[in-house]
């Protein structure tokens, strides 16, 4: 893990070294990207790794001033690798800094170890989500009044914050993959984390590409609220096994966040965009607005929130038999012995044809009389 100081150095290049050291390896390229701002030479190309491009110059209508707004495009890729590079700088301080001393007081075993790290980073990524992108929502239209998720489409000018946050949540989930491998994740739970990360980059990522940013907006937020709850109740639950409240709330948003997605998204695909005047197909223009893609749309958000549910049942199943357990071992336990019958006391005290006494001895045989 990086920033760590280890007694033993393991050899330059192997992979104990760079797991060890990744996070100052890419410190250094990060700070490489950086000092080229100092040189005009290698400053325009320093920048478009670090600010957000495509920016264009937009009139409003209820504005006599100009503004900037984004695009995407080919740059976004650069500015995406720097972030990347962010990402995995503020990993290693967290597991360093704050889980790693948190994990030294509990002693956990090493599953446990496991999953408090994971939950302990993914519930610091949710929470920042979550106010940054409720922060942006109150200040959209779209959030109070749902047509305008599909008013106007193709949505393909964003103010910054909202580039910006798309910018932060591809290289998040695009730095979750050599994670796996920085954090030496066991290999059962390496299919686990790889379908949600893989799935988290397909449906932002598309969003972002198909215009659809306003509704992966609003429908993120909520997602993360949930999630949120989940990992913040998993580390009380490690810390303390009695804490199990919070995954009752958490069972009840999960079930409301799934039909408030599906919810949206059939409003938004099924009679929203198929009802607009712009209908049509332009790579140029950035528009998607046809009945195979909206269909495609709607089927993988449909089939994710499935699985996600069949994740879902799945869980509280094995909740369910555990507490089952608990409960049937507790019982008998509790319950008290069983009493000896009649007959094993009689067939007890008795011993070829002798019957003994409750100390169990014989009695004292009587002395013949002298004649």
């Amino acid at each position: 893990m990086g920033f760590r100081k280890k007694n033993k150095s393991p050899p330059v290049l192997s992979h104990e070294f760079v797991i060890q050291n990744h996070a100052d390896m890419v410190s250094c390229v990060a700070m490489i990207i950086l000092l080229g701002l100092m040189f005009e030479v290698t400053a325009k190309f320093a920048i478009m790794f670090i600010t957000v491009q495509c920016n264009v110059t937009h009139t409003f209508d209820d504005r006599p001033e100009s503004g900037n707004l984004y695009q995407y495009g080919p740059k976004d890729m650069a500015t995406v690798f720097f972030y990347v590079l962010i990402a995995i700088i503020l990993h290693a301080l967290i597991q360093e800094y704050i889980l790693d001393k948190i994990n030294r007081r509990l002693h956990l075993s090493k599953t446990k170890h496991s999953k408090f790290n994971e939950s302990g980073q993914l519930a610091a990524f949710y929470l920042f989500s979550f106010i940054w992108g409720s922060s942006i929502l109150t200040g959209e239209e779209f959030a109070t009044n749902p047509t305008f998720l599909w008013e106007g489409y193709p949505h393909n000018h964003m103010v910054f914050q909202v580039k910006f946050f798309y910018i932060c949540q591809i290289a998040y989930w695009i730095h979750a993959l050599p994670e796996l491998y920085f954090q030496k994740v066991r290999k059962e739970d390496i299919p686990r984390q790889l379908y949600y990360i893989c799935l988290y980059i397909f449906h932002i990522a598309g969003a972002y590409v198909l215009n659809l940013h306003r509704l992966g907006l609003v429908l993120l937020v909520p997602h993360y609220l949930v999630e949120l709850l989940f990992h913040a109740s998993r580390l009380f639950y490690f810390s303390d096994e009695n804490k199990q409240k919070g995954f009752t709330l958490w069972a009840l948003l999960f079930i409301i966040a799934r039909l408030l997605t599906l919810t949206l998204s059939v409003l938004t695909f099924g009679f929203g965009l198929s009802r607009t005047e712009n209908q049509g197909f332009s790579i140029a223009d950035g528009n998607f607005n046809i009945l195979t893609i909206r269909i495609s749309c709607l089927a993988a958000i449909c089939l994710t929130q499935a699985w996600m549910m069949w994740k879902f049942i799945n869980f509280q199943l094995k909740k369910w038999r555990e507490h089952s357990q608990i409960q049937a071992t507790k019982k008998r336990v509790i319950s008290p012995k069983s009493k000896p019958s009649k007959k094993d006391t009689a067939r007890g005290s008795a011993a070829n044809g002798v019957m003994k006494s409750d100390d169990r001895t014989s009695p004292r045989a009587r002395k013949p009389k002298a004649s």
